[in-house]
């Protein structure tokens, strides 16, 4: 199983990955596995990702917990994974240096217009007294022009901005541009396989 990693979340101490194109495509009931062989925590949550501004703060235990209604998870355990999917929606990582507290946020064109990214940092400033200032926000891979009309990507990073947080770092990554290694839903007309993006502290 190959997968992706970044050097600005390894600095920061994170445990995370992104899955690659594989053949089979991965599918849910993969996860465990996938996280086992991620050396991630198996004791996970998956949003349900409705394409809305949703977030979830995760407390207790509960492996394999699928949260209804939510495109942003965010906790401050240890222990825990947080996971979403992806085919062209973009995946970010954020990390609060100030409090150790974490997110994953899937942000596609409607998440982004509802403002799923702005949610998950305003919940973990309320939540756990978070300092935008200390975050660092990654965007992982996702659709971009010229293959998509809407640059939600630019968007994702102008919001970042408009928060304050401390450090945004775009991948730069396009998945319609390089069907070898990524799946692209509007790229492959719906027929194609997901990607799992990952993190634990």
């Amino acid at each position: 199983m190959n997968f992706l990693r970044f050097p600005e979340l390894e600095a920061r101490g994170l445990r995370h990955a992104f899955t690659l194109r594989s053949a089979p495509p991965l599918i849910s009931k993969d996860v465990p596995r996938i996280l086992q062989e991620a050396e991630l925590p198996e004791n996970y949550a998956i949003g349900e990702q409705t394409h809305g501004a949703g977030v979830a703060v995760l407390q207790g235990k509960g492996t394999g917990e699928a949260i209804p209604g939510v495109d942003a998870l965010i906790t401050r355990e240890k222990g825990r994974s947080l996971v979403i999917r992806v085919a062209d929606c973009g995946p970010v990582w954020i990390h609060c240096g100030k409090t150790g507290a974490i997110a994953l946020v899937h942000s596609g064109r409607r998440g982004t217009e509802a403002g799923v990214v702005p949610a998950a940092i305003r919940r973990m400033r309320e939540e756990f007294g978070s300092d935008p200032q200390q975050m660092l926000a990654l965007l992982g891979p996702c659709i971009r022009p010229p293959h998509y009309d809407v640059d939600f990507a630019s968007q994702i990073l102008r919001q970042l901005h408009g928060e304050n947080v401390g450090k945004v770092v775009d991948s730069g990554l396009c998945t319609a541009t390089d069907l070898e290694r990524f799946y692209s839903y509007r790229a492959e007309h719906g027929q194609t396989g997901r990607h799992f993006a990952m993190v634990a502290l």
